[in-house]
């Protein structure tokens, strides 16, 4: 429990921190790559403001039309531009090319803005470009464009995707492991203080049993003794003894759990043939099952191609002779799971009533490489649970709504009138034999449990001998 809390305070810090490292990320090349732009940008401007500024304008005196000496103006230019890798273009005012330091021309329009654009030439090349219309008064003189290889932005661009990379990737490994280092620090007062309340549980539960066994055990001599002639007194003793045995069942329910979530419960493995541990278990509640007036059924139904007949329910198995049900477990706690099981049944399952229990072999078949399961059904037509509690059954203490009521005056299924500690328990048991339990239940039409306990494997040889 206190690994994968742990596990996941540890990957909620991780991913946090990755996704502000991935945001960061994204910003600064942003940021980067913008701040490149507008210095290549920059760059542009300040060409076409001195390309200007150095243009060779005539005047026809006659006409007063405005012309550019292309030689003139262009003539001390070429060089100074090739250093920065910058082309220049010159397009007459009708948009003809008259001058250009590209060995071949762009075929690219011309579009006259004053902002910087990014073409791309047919060869894949990029480049960055700024067009300027130049006019004298009212009239446009010719437009003057430059350009500038797109290499100066993604070479460095593509550097920085790189390291950004590389440092996010290591920076994200490197707060993984703090996270875990960190979520250790903050679980271990966590682990300390819920060790001592399991220690205090499982040192309460067992200091409890001794004084309960008295008390009990002095009651029934108390009932026993011939000269208690008063019927209240009797009446009290009585009802005495049925709370310290119910309080012993609560205390023996937490001893349990406290052991079990400590490590200290223990699977005592031993081949356990599930065929007669259910009519023992049948045995015992049959009793109780004939006083409410409710029905117990056991089907079992034997798997593919076995050849024995199904046994009686009234008839005693020995171990050896029922090959087909065997797990490896432990007898005792198997015993206490389907006890509750039956138990909870009984419990809230009116007068007249059935309750069917279920034995199979699942999951087997000719195949060899088939998976046996053994598993258990245990079906009452009792009062049926809440669909919005059925999720919570198995946590411990809980209780159904008790003002739900039965007819015959029993509280909800399952929870109102026990601790709410049968079920955590029927559980831990399932886990500890590597199985899984599933309860589905409908209002007014009983409820259904369905436990699958994986087979031993001189079973499942036995099942398959050809493997």
């Amino acid at each position: 429990m206190f690994q994968a809390t742990r596990r996941r305070l540890a990957i909620w810090y991780a991913a946090l921190t990755a996704v502000l490292l991935l945001v960061f990320a994204t910003g600064f090349y942003v940021y980067v790559r913008s701040t490149l732009i507008d210095r290549i940008d920059d760059t542009l401007k300040h060409v076409v403001e001195v390309v200007e500024r150095s243009l060779a304008i005539d005047e026809d005196p006659n006409t007063g039309q405005y012309t550019v000496n292309v030689v003139a103006s262009f003539r001390n230019n070429t060089k100074t531009v090739e250093d920065d890798h910058i082309d220049l273009e010159w397009f007459s005012s009708t948009g003809e090319l008259l001058w250009s330091t590209l060995w071949e021309p762009l075929e690219i329009p011309l579009h006259p803005k004053k902002n910087g654009e990014t073409v791309q030439l047919s060869g894949g090349q990029l480049l960055r470009q700024f067009t300027d219309r130049v006019e004298m008064g009212r009239q446009v003189v010719g437009y003057l464009r430059v350009s500038h290889p797109w290499f100066e932005v993604t070479k460095p661009i593509r550097q920085l995707i790189i390291d950004l990379s590389l440092g996010t990737s290591l920076m994200a490994i490197a707060i993984s492991a703090i996270a875990w280092l960190l979520s250790g620090l903050a679980m271990k007062p966590v682990r300390e203080s819920y060790q001592r309340l399991k220690q205090f549980t499982s040192d309460a539960s067992h200091e409890l049993r001794n004084p309960i066994a008295t008390i009990q055990t002095n009651v029934q001599v108390a009932l026993a003794d011939p000269e208690l002639e008063s019927p209240i007194h009797r009446q009290q003793l009585q009802l005495v003894e049925r709370l310290t045995r119910r309080m012993g069942r609560l205390v023996d329910d937490l001893l349990f759990l406290a052991r079990q979530d400590s490590g200290m419960v223990k699977v005592r493995k031993q081949p356990v043939p599930i065929d007669a541990l259910l009519m023992e278990v049948m045995e015992e509640q049959e009793a109780i099952a004939a006083e409410k007036g409710i029905e117990l059924v056991l089907e079992i139904i034997d798997p593919p191609d076995s050849s024995n007949p199904p046994p009686s329910p009234l008839m005693e198995i020995e171990t050896e002779s029922g090959p087909d049900f065997t797990i490896s477990g432990d007898w005792d706690q198997l015993a206490r799971l389907f006890t509750n099981l039956v138990s909870n049944g009984l419990q809230y399952t009116a007068k007249g009533g059935q309750i069917a229990i279920t034995l199979e072999c699942s999951g087997v078949s000719n195949r060899p490489n088939a998976n046996g399961a053994v598993q258990v059904t245990v079906k009452d037509s009792g009062i049926g649970i809440p669909p919005e509690s059925v999720p919570h059954i198995f946590e411990r203490f809980y209780r159904v709504d008790p003002a739900r009521s039965h007819e015959s005056e029993q509280s909800s299924e399952w929870g109102s009138t026990g601790s709410g500690l049968g079920l955590a328990i029927v559980q831990a048991i399932v886990e500890n034999h590597h199985g899984w339990i599933r309860v589905d239940s409908q209002l007014n039409l009983g409820t259904t449990v369905s436990v699958n306990l994986p087979l031993s494997k001189p079973e499942l040889e036995k099942l398959h001998p050809e493997t």
